[in-house]
């Protein structure tokens, strides 16, 4: 039987060179993306945001973490079109592309005003602008 390699390595040597190859680029290094967000989970127990960012054609996984995502000044939601800057790194465990994002803005809206107005929406679906809960202004 005729072999065609001249070297076998692990999953792991793989993964590893693979990831240095990545964090060696200056392009992904800091990039910035846009796209729509979908399976938008905020992790409560670790404040992290997980989510994928996707066009019409392709997607790819991404992670905020708590230090970043705190800085966020408005409720990402799936189907949101986002603006991400950050980098692409390979997770080496699993293999995986990843965008690590550490910054988050709405695409078209800006974040103070998206942020109004979900504030808004989210005290009327309270009932705190029911003419109920309105007083008589004092003279």
């Amino acid at each position: 039987m005729m072999e065609f390699y001249d070297a076998v390595y692990t999953v792991s040597q793989l993964n590893r060179y693979l990831k240095n190859l990545m964090d060696s680029d200056p392009f992904l290094q800091t990039i910035t993306v846009k796209g729509e967000l979908s399976n938008f989970t905020h992790h409560m127990k670790s404040g992290h945001f997980y989510f994928s960012v996707k066009d019409g054609n392709c997607s790819i996984k991404g992670v905020m973490f708590r230090a970043y995502a705190q800085r966020v000044r408005f409720r990402p939601e799936n189907g949101m079109n986002v603006i991400l800057t950050g980098s692409v790194r390979l997770f080496e465990r699993d293999g995986a592309l990843q965008f690590y994002c550490e910054h988050m803005e709405p695409d078209g809206i800006g974040a103070l005003t998206l942020a109004f107005e979900q504030l808004k929406k989210r005290l009327a679906e309270e009932g705190l602008f029911a003419e109920g809960h309105k007083k008589p202004l004092p003279r």
